[in-house]
């Protein structure tokens, strides 16, 4: 509450207004005193008032009339209103409207007069108390949510980099498939985009998704993950969707994504797994998944077979299209011109050829200025960027 305690009388009558001036001072209050409602309201522009007390029959606008006017100009300031007993029904329907505190008949009783003006000094006092903790509550809301905002952003980050460790584990363990998630990933990606997919979320879950994809291959022991040839029935890793899913289902910010980690493995004629999943059924992101994974898998040297070109990738590819792959991602992927797959490929090769000279593996955040860099065509890059070696993803 200000220290000074303000009161605005307006009165057309000189004698009344006043009278009201000399009891107010007295019990202490700073009053300004207006016989016009039009200099009273110029008074309103110049600084602020708690209180306003009008009279009801005035030249030029009534009471009523006035303190709507006042209420636009400040408010939160209390309104009274003084009139006459053949005024009142008038001024009652002022009130209802909701623009004054209360009306008092005139000739008005001191006691009451003061002590109704004293009730709306505190009335103002209370709301303003009341405005201050809210604002308080609000701005401590918002430092909240904003502090909460960054430390989901932080766990974001750093659960991500920690996913990104652990995949690039998994491609270590077969160093002829190395990167494979990273290429898969952007490629799927890239077949998104051309089907049409703009939405900047749905793009990042269908890029994480395709980049967790084989999570759930974590505890799979060597001997069968790395086996030469094709694996017998019994070692056909068909947990493993199940099992990433179950992984991701802890992190709520990749929850959309696990659905893809845990579709990945099913074909679009239903004879893939977990689940027999048939078309559409299957998710926009596990299906173009499955595209990109196929192409990877032509194109990229295995134990038990050296890759293949694009071309023979695209037969194939549209070979298996209906059966295996979704049609529309077959169509969609080889839309897309051959050196765009190979400009993907050679940009996922600059982060192993960094990787090898930093000895860690760098956050996705380095990956994707080592992007930028590959696309400009600058000089190899011989140390982690400003800043890069602070802290390990």
């Amino acid at each position: 509450m200000p220290e000074i305690e303000r009161l605005l009388v307006v009165d057309d009558e000189a004698p009344i207004l006043h009278a009201l001036q000399r009891t107010f001072e007295a019990a202490g209050y700073e009053v300004i005193a207006c016989a016009d409602p039009a200099e009273a309201l110029d008074r309103l522009r110049e600084k602020p008032f708690q209180v306003l007390s009008a009279d009801y029959m005035m030249p030029g606008m009534t009471g009523a009339e006035f303190l709507a006017q006042a209420k636009a100009l400040q408010p939160e300031t209390i309104r009274i209103l003084l009139t006459a007993a053949h005024d009142f029904s008038a001024a009652v329907d002022a009130v209802n409207n909701g623009e004054i505190f209360r009306i008092l008949a005139k000739p008005w009783n001191r006691v009451e007069l003061l002590g109704t003006v004293r009730q709306a000094f505190d009335t103002y006092a209370l709301r303003e108390k009341n405005r201050q903790l809210t604002a308080i509550v609000q701005s401590q809301n918002a430092e909240l949510a904003a502090l909460n905002k960054g430390l989901e952003r932080l766990v974001e980050e750093r659960t991500t980099n920690l996913l990104d460790g652990m995949v690039a584990v998994l491609d270590y363990r077969d160093t002829e498939t190395q990167w494979h998630s990273r290429r898969v990933s952007r490629f799927t990606r890239r077949i998104a985009e051309q089907m049409g997919i703009r939405d900047a979320y749905e793009l990042r879950t269908i890029e994480m998704g395709a980049l967790l994809h084989d999570i759930g291959k974590i505890g799979v022991r060597d001997a069968v993950l790395l086996k030469p040839g094709p694996l017998d029935q019994e070692e056909w890793m068909r947990e493993h969707p199940r099992l990433g899913w179950a992984l991701l289902q802890r992190i709520e910010f990749l929850r959309d994504a696990s659905v893809i980690v845990l579709q990945h493995q099913e074909r679009y004629d239903g004879r893939g797994y977990p689940s027999g999943l048939k078309g559409e059924q299957i998710v926009l992101g596990a299906r173009l998944f499955a595209v990109a994974d196929t192409y990877d898998a032509i194109t990229s040297d295995r134990p038990y077979r050296k890759a293949q070109p694009h071309e023979a990738a695209v037969i194939e590819m549209q070979r298996v299209a209906g059966t295996q792959l979704d049609p529309q991602g077959v169509l969609a992927f080889c839309a897309i011109e051959e050196q765009e797959w190979l400009q993907i490929r050679s940009e996922v090769e600059k982060i192993s050829l960094v990787e090898q000279e930093w000895g860690w593996t760098p956050p996705k955040r380095i990956f994707e200025q080592i992007r930028e860099a590959a696309t400009k065509q600058k000089q190899p890059i011989s140390q982690p960027p400003d800043g890069a070696d602070a802290k390990v993803g």
